[in-house]
């Protein structure tokens, strides 16, 4: 299979120059001399020192010391498998928590918070006293990318960094732990073309190494690129099949509008795995899925069912807060949104709870978690993380249109995703460009232009752009798809859709057939 090719590194001997890890990875000889990370934290194992080129005496008989202790480890490791487990009337024992994250970070499953810490703090350890582990180093980097990831705690991804980026320089050359770890930071900063690269470069190193190709297909849907993700795709459950590649599959599958396979897909993920932060991660997103339909009761039974299975699974709390919401709840919305937020404080969670309480006519309980959200994009984005698309939206709608469209604009040209075409669209509409806006809206929402997710929001934007420019029937055509999408897809928007809609009125009528 030939995917789209991308920027070389530069042969196998993958190195890494100074920079942030938004930068592309770059070709170098072997052995060649490296800046090296940033000076970790106190708390952080210290990087490794060069060593001199000769070993001499000292180092010889290290190596000869380290030797015999390896020996003697593999005949004591022989002699223990010889030896009876303790498995007990119950079976084997639990893995420790760390050993579970460990398994869920090196194959790229989700991982419960907790046994992400103990991880974390096991490799720390031990790298205290093997500073030349590049193994450990880069799974260390990529247990804090899903810390930072689970916890929405940007502050997470520098110390990510260089971790891997230590990796790197302990093990410059076939290292593609390191690279996979990039890739993931990137993405998780929604740096969709820097994650493009390390992940390729990943895939040259190993092109049958599967959890490479989740990396690459997140970062092509972050850029758009819709034929590179269905061959990714393709390739990925060649060589896989499991509940991971299934949840991928499911992703890929909502973005087609596939919305039926895509829950069946994630059902069958849900079914096949018994970790229980894996399968509640799955079983929110099938949530997801049943919100974006509207159908609230299968929806909340969903997220109930995350939380049920991970407590940590604030993604699913702020499904409920949004599900709540719908059904008139909102009491229990305003509890739920607020515990989302309290342990998970994504601005885009803000941004809801913001317009939930502006549609109960309380001003001043939004203007907080407006302003909330721009705190948290300003320490966002100190942390190397892009919030362009969620202050775009946000500014389009409560701030200034002028400034979203200057912000979406850039970012349109950086990594032009179906999200960022529908939010710029609008917010050249809330600016007066709504000749151009039409041609955003189109790309959102029509299959031929990449646009195929079925989108209430999208539907809505599209049909009161049209309204705006004249286009009655059209306007009525998508505002009604939006309705019939999800009826409750925002507690303000729906009010404006439902306005619209009346003020348009039905059709005028001409030799008995309806014209629009």
């Amino acid at each position: 299979m030939e995917d789209k090719p991308d920027d070389k590194p530069g042969g196998e001997a993958v190195g890494i120059s100074s920079g942030t890890a938004g930068g592309e990875p770059q070709a170098r000889p072997a052995r060649a001399a490296d800046g090296g990370p940033e000076v970790p934290a106190d708390d952080e194992p210290e990087a490794p020192a060069d060593e001199e080129a000769s070993p001499g005496p000292r180092r010889t008989e290290r190596r000869r010391v380290l030797l015999a202790s390896v020996a003697a480890c593999a005949v004591l490791g022989g002699l223990l498998v010889l030896l009876p487990l303790g498995r007990g009337d119950d079976g084997p024992p639990e893995p420790a928590p760390g050993a579970r994250a460990m398994a869920a970070v090196t194959s790229g499953v989700p991982a419960s918070t907790t046994d992400l810490q103990a991880l974390v703090e096991e490799r720390e350890r031990h790298l205290r006293r093997h500073p030349r582990d590049a193994r450990a180093w880069a799974v260390l980097g990529t247990a804090r990318v899903e810390q930072g990831r689970r916890l929405a705690d940007p502050s997470a991804f520098p110390r990510a960094e260089r971790a891997l980026r230590t990796s790197l320089k302990v093990r410059p050359e076939r290292n593609a732990e390191a690279l996979r770890g990039l890739a993931a930071l990137a993405n998780a900063r929604r740096d969709h073309p820097a994650a493009r690269r390390w992940a390729e470069a990943a895939r040259r190193l190993e092109p049958g190494q599967w959890t490479t190709y989740p990396l690459l297909i997140e970062a092509y849907r972050g850029l758009g690129d819709h034929e590179t993700v269905d061959r990714l795709l393709d390739r990925l459950t060649r060589l896989r099949k499991d509940p991971a590649v299934m949840a991928v599959t499911a992703a890929v599958y909502r973005d087609r509008g596939w919305r039926e396979d895509a829950a069946a897909q994630l059902a069958d993920a849900a079914a096949a795995t018994v970790d229980p932060a894996e399968r509640a991660a799955y079983v929110e997103r099938a949530g997801q899925l049943a919100w974006e339909r509207g159908d609230l009761t299968e929806a909340l039974h969903h997220f109930q069912e995350a939380v049920r299975l991970d407590p940590g699974q604030r993604a699913a709390q702020a499904g409920q807060g949004r599900v709540l919401a719908a059904m008139g709840r909102t009491t229990e919305a305003l509890s739920a949104y607020r515990v989302a937020l309290e342990k998970q404080p994504r601005p885009e969670y803000a941004l809801e709870l913001g317009e939930l309480y502006t549609s109960l006519g309380m001003p001043q309980a939004a203007g907080v978690q407006y302003d909330l959200l721009r705190e948290r994009v300003r320490r966002a984005a100190a942390n190397g993380v892009d919030e362009n698309l969620v202050l775009g939206r946000f500014e389009a709608d409560h701030g200034d249109p002028r400034a979203a469209v200057r912000r979406l604009r850039a970012e349109w040209e950086r990594q032009p995703s179906v999200a960022v075409a529908d939010a710029l669209g609008w917010a050249l509409h809330r600016a007066g460009e709504h000749e151009e806006a039409l041609g955003f809206a189109r790309r959102a929402t029509e299959g031929e232009r990449g646009g195929g997710v079925r989108s209430a929001l999208y539907a809505f934007h599209r049909g009161m752009i049209e309204r705006e420019l004249e286009r009655y029937g059209a306007a009525r055509r998508h505002l009604r798809e939006a309705l019939r999408i999800n009826p409750y897809f925002s507690p303000l928007k729906v009010r404006e859709a439902r306005a619209a809609l009346a003020r348009l009125g039905e059709p005028p009528v001409e030799s008995g057939a309806y014209v629009s």
